[in-house]
């Protein structure tokens, strides 16, 4: 795979990942809860999501020969972009009105 292809991978995860708690009553996409979720455990499992594809994005860098020393910089610009991403899945799920 092509650094420009692991790029792109990564990057279309992380859209993915941040709207799936918004997207699903289920826990992480997959397991069913009794009474939902309310917005701690959607942020919750966004803060686990982010933790689970920049894991993801370091094995490819890993794969790739040129794992790079990161600062808390990086993390924090992430971060902003993950939730970001969340944005169409938070606005979905608690701001738009379906119409009747």
């Amino acid at each position: 795979m092509t650094q420009t292809a692991s790029i792109w991978l990564v990057l279309v995860l992380a859209f993915c990942a941040a709207n799936l708690p918004f997207l699903t009553q289920r826990l992480l996409g997959v397991l069913p809860l009794a009474k939902g979720k309310n917005l701690a455990i959607r942020l919750g499992e966004l803060a686990l999501l982010y933790l689970l594809v920049g894991g993801i994005g370091l094995l490819l860098e890993k794969r790739a020969g040129q794992i790079v020393a990161q600062g808390w910089e990086f993390y924090a610009i992430t971060g902003a972009l993950f939730l970001v991403f969340a944005f169409p899945g938070f606005v979905w799920r608690y701001l738009h009105k379906p119409r009747h």
